[in-house]
C-alpha cells in the first residue's frame, strides 16, 4: 500500500515512517509542507494520504488545503488528517464530497500503532477513522440546526459511533443494544436527516457528515 505522508516535525515525520514501513506500507514519499505535499500528492497518487493539518509556510490549514486541492485532481483520494487541532471548517469541507476514504485522528489521543495502523488501513479501503471528539466538534457546532434536534440522545450517541466507522454489531456492544434497536436507531436517524438509508456503513457514515456540513 503506497502512502504519502506529511508531517513538519522531522523526529516525528521519521518515526512515523519507521512504523509504516515496519508495517509493509510503501512511503513513496515524506514531506514537510504544504505546497510539497500538494506535489507529491498529484505526482504520486497514493493509495492513501497521511496529512498533519499546520504544515509550512504559514503553520495555519496548509495540510488540510492541499489534501482538498489534491482532491479536486484526484477525486475520491483516501486522507487520513493526524493533527493536535480540529479545524472544523476545512474537516467538515473535506467530508462533504461524501467520496473516497477519510479520517480524523488527533495525535495526542493515539494510544498505539495497532489503533493507527487500522485506522489508515480503514480509510485507504474507503471507509472512516473519525475521532469521537472531532465528531463531538462537528455535530455541536450544527447542534442548532433544526434536523439534528430532532436527534433523540441516544440517535445522537449512535451517530457518532456511525461516525468513526463503527459496524451496528460494534454499536451495539458499545452502547449495550441488541443490533436490531441499533438498526432502528440508525433507521431513525436516517429518517430525521431526510437521508436515504444504506446498506453500505462507510457511505452512510460520510452522507450524514455531507449533510452536516451542509446546514
Amino acid at each position: 500500500m503506497r502512502v504519502v505522508l506529511a508531517e513538519d516535525l522531522h523526529l516525528l515525520r521519521e518515526g512515523l515512517v519507521h512504523l509504516l514501513r515496519a508495517h509493509d506500507f510503501e512511503v513513496v514519499a515524506a514531506v514537510e509542507s504544504g505546497p510539497d505535499l500538494l506535489t507529491a500528492l498529484i505526482t504520486h497518487r497514493p493509495d492513501v494520504a497521511v496529512v498533519d493539518v499546520r504544515l509550512p509556510p504559514t503553520f495555519t490549514d496548509e495540510g488540510l488545503q492541499a489534501a482538498l486541492a489534491a482532491r479536486r485532481q484526484i477525486p475520491g483520494l483516501p486522507v487520513l488528517v493526524l493533527s493536535q487541532h480540529v479545524e472544523q471548517l476545512y474537516a467538515r469541507e473535506l467530508l462533504a464530497d461524501g467520496t473516497g476514504g477519510i479520517g480524523y485522528l488527533l495525535k495526542d489521543r493515539v494510544f498505539n500503532a495497532e489503533q493507527f495502523i487500522d485506522a489508515i488501513r480503514r480509510v485507504a479501503a474507503g471507509g472512516t477513522a473519525m475521532d469521537p471528539e472531532v465528531i463531538a466538534k462537528l455535530l455541536a457546532s450544527n447542534s442548532r440546526n433544526e434536523p439534528v434536534a430532532r436527534l433523540t440522545p441516544r440517535e445522537r450517541e449512535v451517530l457518532e459511533l456511525m461516525a468513526e466507522g463503527r459496524s451496528n454489531a460494534a454499536i451495539g456492544q458499545r452502547l449495550f443494544l441488541s443490533e436490531s434497536a441499533v438498526g432502528k436507531h440508525t433507521a431513525n436517524i436516517f429518517l430525521k436527516l431526510n437521508l436515504a438509508p444504506s446498506d453500505d456503513d462507510n457511505r452512510r457514515v460520510l452522507a450524514v457528515l455531507a449533510y452536516l456540513n451542509d446546514k
